[in-house]
């Protein structure tokens, strides 16, 4: 878990570091005031976003967490997770309650478009699929 979280970090370092000045702005400088990242989780998607009773968080979006902490912080422990629903994370963003999210959040023209929040690159794509069987012919 650790080398995906240092990976992670690497390459949000290298896209800051060839682009991310052009970006920064209020956020990234509260995050640095603060010195600490508030990112929405949903809390209920294990693998993805889960809490356990010692209240440990787990999973590819609380490493991302975790990730920008260590590349904006120097420190990936610096984050506080918010639990978010499908209906409140793009509120939260909008609002400033929340720094950013890492909950699943499809990203579709209009809401890059009317929102005001600014998408990154996927970061977890999946699909649908249907399994049948087949009938002797």
């Amino acid at each position: 878990m650790r080398t995906k979280i240092l990976m992670s970090a690497g390459l949000l370092v290298v896209g800051l570091a060839t682009g991310g000045a052009a970006n920064a702005g209020p956020t990234l400088d509260a995050v640095k005031a603060r010195g600490e990242l508030i990112c929405a989780v949903n809390g209920a998607r294990p693998g993805l976003s889960a809490v356990d009773s010692k209240g440990q968080w787990s999973g590819l979006d609380v490493d991302t967490c975790r990730a920008v902490a260590a590349a904006v912080l120097g420190d990936e422990s610096k984050v506080r997770y918010v639990k978010t629903t499908t209906q409140t994370r793009m509120t939260v963003l909008q609002t400033g309650d929340v720094d950013m999210t890492a909950a699943n959040t499809t990203w579709t023209m209009s809401r890059d478009i009317t929102t005001g929040l600014d998408f990154t690159p996927t970061t977890f794509y999946d699909g649908q699929g249907f399994m049948l069987t087949s009938s002797p012919a």
